[in-house]
Formats: C-alpha cells, structure tokens, sequence
C-alpha cells in the first residue's frame, strides 16, 4: 500500500452511483478506505426528485436494448454484475421492498424518494465508508501512487478515483458536466452531450395545433425520419403540452431527435395517432361507413377512436372543412386526413433543455473503458460510473439500473486493491 495516500478509493459524486459504489465496495473489502466526496451539504437531490419524486428504482425486466450509446454487447455485460433480481434483494435487505407498477416499473413502498436514499445514506454509513459533503472536487491529478483530489475543503491524495458526478441533467441537484472536463482532463474522449428524457418543444409559428390541444394525451407511434431514412419509431403514450409534446413516446424520442440534430442529418418527426392502422385498412373503414352512415360528420366518426379534439386538429390540418359529411367528403379530403392521422408532422423546434431532462445522452465513450472493471483504459487507476458514460436508457427505472450495476462492477474491481 502507499504509504503516503491518505486513502484508498475516493469517489467524486455522492449520487445514485456513487452511494452504491461506495457501498458495495465496502461490502467486498471492508479494510479499504472509502470516501465519498460531494459538493452539496445534502447529497442525493437527484434520487430525491427522480419519478416524480417516488424514484423508479429499476425496471422487472432490463436488457440491453433498452439503452443507447454505448455498445450493447458492452451494456449487456456490465447489467450482468448487478441483474434486476440482486438489485430488488439489495434494496429489500437496506430496508426499501419494491413494487411492480405498469411497464414493469418497480417502485418503492413507501412512494417516496427519501425512503431510497435514506436507504443508501444508512447502508454507506453502516458499510464504514466516508461520506464528505460539502467537499466539491476542484481537480482531479495523477500523484505518485495514485492521485491528488483537490476540493473546496482541502486537498487528499488516494491510490484510485471513481468518477460518479453524473452529467448535466436537472443542474438544480447540482449536475453541471464536471466530471466530463476532469475525464478530459486525465486523457479521455467525451461523446457531444444533449439532454435526453425531456419534453420537446414544438415551432410556435407553424400550423401545429398543440397549444389547442394541451393536456390531451393518447396512444401513438412516433417516427424520426434523418438522413434520408427511418431511424427509430417507438410506440406509447403522448401528451399534448401549451409548448409542445411530452409523455413516455416523447421524452423516449427526444434524444434521437437531439442526437440526430447535433450530428447534421436534418430530423423529421411524424406521429402517428392511430398506432397499428394502416392507410389502406383506414381509408377502407371510412368509405365503407359513409356507404351505411352518409350524413354521420367525418369528425364524429373519427372521434370514436380519438379525443374528439384530436381528430379536430386533425381536419384542420388536412385542410378539411370541420362540417364535412362522410358522404361529402370528397375521395382526396378524405386521403388528406386518413394521412394525416398516420403521418402527423411534429415542427419540432428544440426541447426543454437540460431543466427538465431526466437523464444526458453522451459522455465519456465507452470504449475507453474495460468493461470489466470499469476502469479507464487511457489513465490507470481511475473509474467511471453511471450518468458519466456515453450510455442513457429509455424512461422506466433503466438508468437507475445501470448506475446500480455499473457500480457493481467498478467496486469488483475496486476491492482488488485490499490484496494489492
């Protein structure tokens, strides 16, 4: 052991994982010794305001096709340290039983978020690692024998460092992309970030009837259309806000359309507010009923299986007369809108930005990581962890997972250093 390192580990970021890497790799080599640095008097705001402040601690089911960025073969062995069912025993022996709500979203008991991290704030403590608040880290350097971390209140010194400050989502808990400029700084390449999770914001100036329709939400199929081709479409719910589009299908396509934007390739978003239907089975359905129902209005008969005020914006759009029977609607007027209701355009202007994202796509890639270790391959002796890496998953409980299993893997390795 150095004999000149004040500490063993030092984890910058006291978050969701950097409390479980502390954790768990107290568990696995109790003589190591642990601090955990954090700039806020109380850390954890993050977890505090997650899920509406009820935290979706995980997801029942978690694979790595519900993430994106990183490598999935990467991903896939990364959740394979901490799986979903060693995750729902951890927080059932730290005192959080979990529940399974729709989606397979998986919440504790109690409905609240202090309950969790509570939870982890016992279990460190009770684990015998250091918990530091109030300790912003300045800079992080290579010292003889392992590095020099230098914070607000002093400087230590430890043979390796875990980065765990996450990125640059909700600023309010104190996310401000630190730890991306100090990856840097020890050598690494960071991913161009953009939020992910957040409403979009659709162009105020267009024809889009959203203002009209805020608060209407329903099921749809969204599809981003860049560089000449489809590029991803996701089914699920959609909420209609006085700026623009929000839900789980909107906050889910957002990083593509932000991903796809910063990258040059000119995104086009449609929404589809008849999921499954096609134009041919739609078209059909509607000139059949004007054959048995004539004088029934085009609207009426759309609203069946729309919020009214959808299928009302709908006829505007398609520059059909709101009054139109279904006999007097022409072939071509009735086309328009059989199109439009499965090819509505989205004039997406941007999003809500980092405020109100739930979690920032991009970061440090992971291929300068072994991802057995999580250690960094460019700067021996340093880890990365959780929101730090070039990997976000889609809304429900996912990105809570693999700052928990990330963690499981970084501490693995970490408790090697008790024999070394």
């Amino acid at each position: 052991m150095t004999p000149t390192a004040d500490l063993d580990v030092v984890i910058v970021g006291a978050g969701a994982a950097g409390l479980a890497t502390a954790i768990f790799t107290r568990r696995r080599a109790p003589g190591l010794r642990v601090a955990l640095l954090d700039g806020a008097a109380k850390p954890g705001a993050k977890i505090l305001v997650s899920g509406g402040s009820r935290c979706n601690v995980t997801n029942a089911v978690v694979t790595e096709r519900d993430f994106n960025g990183g490598k999935p073969t990467v991903v896939r062995n990364v959740l394979r340290a901490l799986p979903v069912g060693a995750t729902v025993a951890f927080f059932r022996e730290i005192g959080v039983a979990l529940h399974e709500e729709p989606n397979g979203k998986l919440f504790p008991d109690s409905e609240q978020s202090k309950t969790v991290l509570s939870a982890l704030l016992r279990e460190v403590d009770r684990a015998g690692a250091s918990l530091r608040t109030s300790h912003r880290a300045m800079r992080v350097a290579p010292a003889a024998g392992g590095f020099r971390v230098e914070t607000t209140a002093g400087t230590v010194t430890s043979r390796a460092v875990v980065l765990a400050t996450g990125g640059l989502s909700l600023p309010k808990t104190g996310s401000d992309g630190w730890g991306y400029a100090a990856a840097r700084a020890l050598g690494h390449s960071i991913v161009p970030a953009t939020p992910a999770l957040v409403p979009l914001v659709l162009d105020a100036h267009s024809t889009s009837p959203h203002a009209a329709l805020s608060g209407t939400a329903l099921p749809v199929r969204l599809e981003l259309r860049a560089g000449g081709r489809t590029r991803t479409r996701i089914d699920g719910s959609l909420l209609w806000t006085h700026v623009g589009v929000s839900g789980p299908a909107a906050l889910d396509m957002s990083r593509h359309w932000l991903r796809a934007t910063l990258d040059g390739d000119a995104p086009a978003l449609t929404v589809s507010v008849r999921p499954g239907a096609t134009f041919e089975s739609m078209d059909r359905a509607l000139a059949d009923l004007a054959r048995d129902r004539p004088r029934r209005l085009l609207r009426s008969a759309a609203g069946e299986a729309l919020p009214d005020a959808v299928a009302a914006a709908a006829l505007v759009l398609a520059g059909v007369p709101p009054d139109r029977t279904l006999a007097g609607v022409s072939r071509d007027e009735r086309r328009r809108f059989v199109r439009t209701l499965l090819e509505w355009p989205l004039p997406v202007a941007g999003s809500r930005g980092y405020d109100y994202a739930e979690v920032t796509a991009g970061g440090v890639t992971l291929t300068e990581l072994d991802p057995a270790t999580m250690q960094s391959r460019v700067c021996p002796g340093l880890y990365l962890v959780g929101e730090m890496l070039d990997v976000d998953g889609r809304i429900g409980g996912f990105n809570f997972q693999w700052a928990w299993s990330s963690a499981a893997v970084a501490a693995g390795a970490l408790a090697r250093l008790a024999t070394a």
